[in-house]
């Protein structure tokens, strides 16, 4: 079924194992069936997120901006850009001043690669 979103369908809840200012909200998962994850992410300002990756990542920034970390160095994206984060990569995600919102998609999907 073709489904649209936007970030007003999206139910936040803070990311796993972190407690810090950073949210995600899966609006389609294992749950529905499909071999990815959509959704959206917030972080607050100046939250940083440290974490082995346990899926292929893509975050499209919708507002503010993000830098990633990673053994290859960092970079940042502001609104309109994309960071691809493979799985296996050590990343630490960081917002700056204003925090950020992202859209994401991740393959397969994050949740049941946690479990």
């Amino acid at each position: 079924m073709v489904r649209k979103f936007t970030i007003s369908d999206a139910t936040f809840e803070r990311s796993p194992g972190q407690d810090g200012d950073v949210y995600a909200a899966n609006l389609v998962d294992e749950r529905h069936g499909g071999p990815i994850t959509i959704g959206y992410g917030r972080y607050g300002a100046n939250q940083t997120l440290d974490e082995t990756l346990a899926v292929d990542d893509v975050m499209l920034v919708l507002e503010g901006r993000l830098s990633v970390s990673s053994s290859a160095g960092t970079v940042t994206a502001g609104a309109g850009e994309i960071i691809y984060m493979p799985k296996g990569e050590v990343v630490s995600i960081s917002s700056h001043d204003e925090g950020a919102t992202t859209a994401y998609i991740t393959y397969p999907h994050w949740r049941k690669a946690l479990e």
